[in-house]
């Protein structure tokens, strides 16, 4: 069993910057993909960047050249730096570790991040 835990959010103005940050239990990040996918009210659950166990990277359009994902293995830990926030990035933003053989799927339990115009 994973278990995930983001911090981090909170409420920002427009232009300003967050790091979210999704600490998992165990070493895992050789063997998951670990992504980061949020959600605002009334609208559907997106992807917003995804890290491989080899390291490369891959960001939504919407995100990409603002946010950036990366990972410190030592502290199990992966983190969403984003920078020039809109208010449209405005969500609740989840943390996911998948594999695909055999087949696991964890979440976190979310961080709201709330930017004001």
């Amino acid at each position: 069993q994973v278990q995930l835990v983001e911090s981090g959010g909170g409420l920002v103005q427009a232009g300003g910057s967050l790091r979210l940050s999704c600490a998992a239990s165990g070493s895992i990040f050789s063997i998951y993909v670990i992504r980061w996918y949020r959600q605002a009210p009334g609208k559907q659950r997106d992807l917003v960047a995804g890290i491989f166990s080899g390291g490369g990277t891959n960001y939504a359009d919407s995100v990409k050249g603002r946010f950036t994902i990366s990972r410190d293995n030592a502290k199990n830990t992966v983190y969403l730096q984003m920078n020039s926030l809109k208010p449209e990035d405005t969500a609740v933003y989840y943390c996911n570790a998948f594999r695909g053989y055999p087949p696991s799927d964890y979440w976190g339990q979310g961080i709201q991040v709330t930017v004001s115009s």
